[in-house]
C-alpha cells in the first residue's frame, strides 16, 4: 500500500512537471511576446518591459527561474495586471469557481444516479424514456446554450431568480443548474448501464432467493456495487466543475476563475497563462490521485499486484 501511494505519488509530480514544461514551450514558440500588440510603444519601454519580465533571456534561463519561483508557490507579476499578482487572481477568483462547482456537483451527484437508477428497474418502459430523454439533453446540448434558454425562460418569468450577478444563493442557482446538466447526464448513463448489469448478476437474484425486500435488494446490493464506475469519473469532472467554467461565468457575470483563463490567452499574458494551467492540473492530479485510493477501500475486489504493494 505504502509503495503504491508513493509510486503513485511520484507519478504525479512527473506529469505536472510535463505539463509545466510543455505549456511553458509552447507557449513562448508562439511569435510575439505580450507588449507586441500595445501600440506604437518607444523603443526604451518596450525594452524595459522585456527586462523587467525576464524576456530578454534565453528561453532555457527563463525556464529556470520560473522552475525555482514555482517551487517558492509563486505565479509570479501578472504582465497586464498592474494591482494583482497571478496568486491574487487566483485567489480571488477560485473561491467562486468552486463554491458553484460544488454547488453543481451536488446537483449532479443527487440527481444523476437517482435518474439513472430509475431507468434500469423499468427498462424499455416510459420512465426509462423519460429519463433517456433528459440524459441526452444533457449531453448534447451545451452549458452555455442552457445557461442561454434558461435566462431566456426562467429568470424572465420569476422574479426572484436573476439574471446575472454575484452575492446571493439566489443568484447561484441557474448558473449551478446550467453548470450541472452535462455531468449529471453522464452520470445517469453509467448509472443505468450498470445498473442493468448488476440487476442480472447470480448474487442480486440469490438476494432475492433469500425472501429479501425489493428495496433492501436495490439499495444494499444494486446500487452499491452499481455506482463504482461513477466514482472513477469523479475527479475528472470535479475538477472541471470547480476550476469553472469560462462560458458559463461569462453568460451570468460571476467573477470566477474562469475569465482569467480567456484574459490570459487573448492578452498573452504569460505568466497567467502558466499560472491558471499549473493551478487547474495541481486540483486534476490531486483528485484523481484521491480517487484512486478511494476506489480501493469502496470496492474490496479490486486488489494492488505484486509489484504494486
Amino acid at each position: 500500500m505504502k509503495k503504491y501511494l508513493l509510486k503513485r505519488i511520484i507519478m504525479s509530480i512527473i506529469t505536472l512537471w510535463s505539463i509545466v514544461t510543455i505549456t511553458f514551450f509552447l507557449m513562448h514558440s508562439i511569435p510575439g511576446n505580450p507588449f507586441r500588440k500595445e501600440g506604437k510603444m518607444p523603443a526604451v519601454v518596450y525594452e524595459n518591459l522585456l527586462k523587467k519580465y525576464g524576456l530578454d533571456k534565453p528561453k532555457s534561463e527563463q525556464y529556470v527561474i520560473y522552475l525555482k519561483n514555482l517551487l517558492k508557490g509563486d505565479f509570479g507579476d501578472s504582465m497586464k495586471s498592474r494591482v494583482e499578482t497571478v496568486n491574487d487572481m487566483i485567489k480571488r477568483g477560485f473561491p467562486v469557481s468552486a463554491y458553484l462547482g460544488l454547488e453543481a456537483l451536488l446537483i449532479a451527484l443527487i440527481f444523476g444516479p437517482a435518474l439513472g437508477a430509475f431507468a434500469a428497474l423499468y427498462q424499455n418502459k416510459f420512465p426509462d424514456y423519460i429519463s433517456m430523454i433528459i440524459a441526452i439533453i444533457g449531453i448534447s446540448v451545451p452549458s452555455f446554450i442552457m445557461g442561454t434558454i434558461l435566462i431566456q425562460f426562467v429568470a424572465k418569468n420569476i422574479s426572484w431568480l436573476p439574471i446575472g450577478g454575484w452575492g446571493e444563493f439566489k443568484h447561484t442557482l441557474l448558473p449551478a443548474l446550467a453548470l450541472s446538466l452535462m455531468p449529471l447526464a453522464y452520470i445517469a448513463r453509467l448509472m443505468r448501464s450498470s445498473m442493468l448489469e448488476i440487476l442480472n448478476q447470480d448474487y442480486i437474484k440469490t438476494a432475492k432467493s433469500k425472501g429479501l425486500s425489493k428495496s433492501i435488494v436495490i439499495l444494499k446490493h444494486a446500487v452499491r456495487n452499481a455506482i463504482l464506475p461513477i466514482v472513477s469519473v469523479l475527479g475528472t469532472l470535479i475538477s472541471n466543475l470547480l476550476v469553472g467554467s469560462f462560458v458559463i461565468e461569462k453568460i451570468f457575470g460571476i467573477p470566477g476563475l474562469g475569465k482569467f483563463f480567456v484574459q490570459s490567452i487573448n492578452n498573452r499574458d504569460y505568466t497567467l497563462i502558466m499560472g491558471t494551467t499549473i493551478f487547474y492540473a495541481i486540483i486534476l492530479i490531486i483528485l484523481l490521485l484521491f480517487v484512486d485510493i478511494a476506489y480501493m477501500f469502496i470496492d474490496p475486489r479490486i486488489k494492488l499486484t505484486k509489484e504494486g504493494r
